[in-house]
């Protein structure tokens, strides 16, 4: 009987012993470019040299400049990604704005910067600020159109920080992108063209930052208005981050190539490059180099469970392997299949490396959650895999309770704590209590990921995934189930800025800003309902290929 058949049949003692429809990944598009790329201190203690005499007189510009002026440099300061230099501040500035309270008679332009500022910055501001520029029923006052290029811009992108009930920024985001798409073909400026389209494909709020600080830099350098203080320190700042950048690279790189599994296990994705930018989302400062390489290690860890778990091994493979890491016990092995001793090595040589770190950095506590979240996503990795072999796809909501375990959030939050010093044990406890934040990013980032590749785990038709789970539970269309999903992340993303705009938490900023990174680094991966991270050539490797391949010309 042929697989499709057996699958169709729900004939779940014969499908037990065969292998899924294996899909074969294309190798990783970068070689052996980041395995030896020089890394010169000169340059960067020149780097360096050169910044802080640039950065006294920012610094300088940041205490006399006042009002609207203000707001548009700090602004200009963290998307040219530099503000991290001027942290305290900027958060005593912003908290000046604050406190003088919104001007009644502020344009669009100004009243949608400082909103959108400040609800970033986690200030209590309402969207009745822009009561002014609307007429009954939230729709925007005909006198509000796409002359004012840089007031709409403005609006869309205070629109994105949106939560759940503002009827008002939902409005302001349908309206500002009609119009922005209204601009697009009749605009006669490059530059204006460049700002929209870059705008409507990343905005501030949900883009990745490091990559919006590519972005931006770009576009700054061509503007009328550009400060040349400003952009020299920022080209400085990104070439000096895009030497760390690399030389984590090949860090990674070779602690990836000594595993050989790109060899051993044909079946897997190989994409060390792409889980790197996964933790380069997470933070992209200096001082964060650990956190970054051991998110992309994780992240490749379970790309590696992933695969082994719905790309080749049976279902009787699945649940062996799944009892032996339940034990825990390298010790077991023997009785797993080759291929899977292969896997078991590997998660048991990475968990190895994490608990010397871990006990370096004085962080040991975390040690016996990071153990648990692996064993808990081999267990729903399992369950799921159940379900799509054997036809029996459970209800929706049964479905999102174990995406929230395979959206592999829990494997890489734990892994990232002895990176993050204000990080305790009570953070892990909050992490781990599913706390509404967790829940909601956990959810947006798996469905943004079941848009992504939901044409690749169909097979063809062969493999029923979440769309066809959706449409059985909910006795709806395709077309409407993907419409369905779109609106789930979009209620996401509400849910998330609500839960970090309220800040006074108790839990420590940090880990609230990953989970924020989270979910801006889903919607980068998984944009336009492509899976970037297993076919990154067409969208995602130039985005990559900017950060660590070309630096940005200081002459220019």
């Amino acid at each position: 009987m042929a697989l499709a058949n057996m699958v169709m049949s729900g004939d779940s003692s014969n499908v037990r012993h065969i292998r899924p429809p294996i899909v074969l990944f294309k190798p990783s598009m970068w070689g052996d470019i980041f395995s030896s790329c020089s890394f010169d201190n000169q340059v960067q203690e020149k780097y360096s040299e050169e910044m802080e005499a640039l950065k006294k007189e920012t610094r300088k510009m940041l205490m006399v400049v006042e009002s609207t002026k203000l707001m548009i440099l700090i602004d200009k300061l963290e998307r040219l990604g530099v503000a991290y230099h001027f942290e305290n501040e900027i958060e005593q500035k912003l908290k000046q704005i604050y406190d003088s309270k919104a001007d009644e008679d502020s344009d669009l332009f100004t009243t949608a910067l400082r909103f959108r500022l400040l609800r970033q910055h986690q200030f209590p501001v309402s969207c009745d600020v822009f009561n002014k520029f609307v007429e009954k029923d939230y729709k925007w006052k005909p006198e509000i159109h796409g002359s004012d290029i840089e007031g709409i811009l403005s609006l869309y992108e205070a629109a994105h920080v949106r939560i759940r009930n503002e009827k008002i920024l939902d409005e302001a985001a349908k309206f500002t992108v009609d119009q922005l798409n209204h601009i697009l073909p009749s605009s006669e400026s490059p530059i204006v063209k460049e700002k929209v389209q870059q705008a409507l494909k990343h905005s501030i709020h949900r883009g990745l930052p490091i990559l919006n600080i590519r972005f931006y830099i770009s576009i700054y350098q061509r503007e009328g208005t550009t400060d040349e203080l400003l952009l020299k320190l920022a080209k400085l700042n990104f070439n000096f981050l895009q030497n760390i950048y690399r030389k984590e690279l090949v860090e990674l790189t070779r602690w990836w190539d000594k595993f050989d599994l790109k060899n051993k296990l044909p079946y897997a994705r190989d994409r060390v490059v792409e889980c790197y930018l996964w933790g380069n989302a997470f933070r992209y400062e200096p001082q964060y180099s650990y956190l970054r390489i051991t998110v992309a290690k994780n992240m490749q860890l379970v790309s590696i469970m992933d695969d082994t778990y719905d790309n080749y091994a049976t279902l009787e493979e699945d649940d062996l392997f799944t009892e032996i890491l339940e034990r825990w016990n390298l010790d077991e092995i023997d009785v797993l299949p080759d291929f899977m001793k292969v896997v078991y090595r590997f998660i048991m040589s990475t968990y190895e490396d994490f608990v010397v770190d871990a006990e370096k950095q004085g962080k040991s506590f975390v040690v016996p959650y990071y153990r648990e979240a692996v064993k808990q996503l081999g267990r729903a990795y399992n369950q799921e895999q159940k379900w799509i072999m054997e036809r029996k796809m459970p209800g929706f909501d049964e479905y999102m309770t174990n995406s929230v375990i395979t959206s592999c959030m829990y494997v890489m939050f734990t892994a990232l704590v002895p990176g993050m010093k204000s990080v305790d044990e009570a953070s892990v406890q909050w992490l781990l209590g599913e706390p509404k934040i967790v829940i909601s990013t956990a959810k947006m980032g798996r469905t943004l990921e079941d848009l992504g590749s939901h044409e690749r785990e169909n097979r063809d038709g062969k493999m029923p995934t979440v769309v066809d789970c959706y449409m059985n539970d909910k006795g709806v269309s395709k077309q409407e189930a993907i419409s369905e999903f779109v609106e789930l992340v979009e209620n996401g993303w509400k849910d998330v800025t609500a839960e970090w705009a309220k800040g006074g938490s108790s839990v420590p900023k940090e880990m609230v800003e990953q989970l924020l990174n989270y979910g801006r680094v889903a919607e980068v991966t998984y944009k336009s309902k492509e899976d970037g991270y297993t076919n990154p050539e067409k969208y995602l490797g130039p985005l990559i290929a900017s950060l660590y391949v070309d630096p940005l010309p200081l002459n220019v």
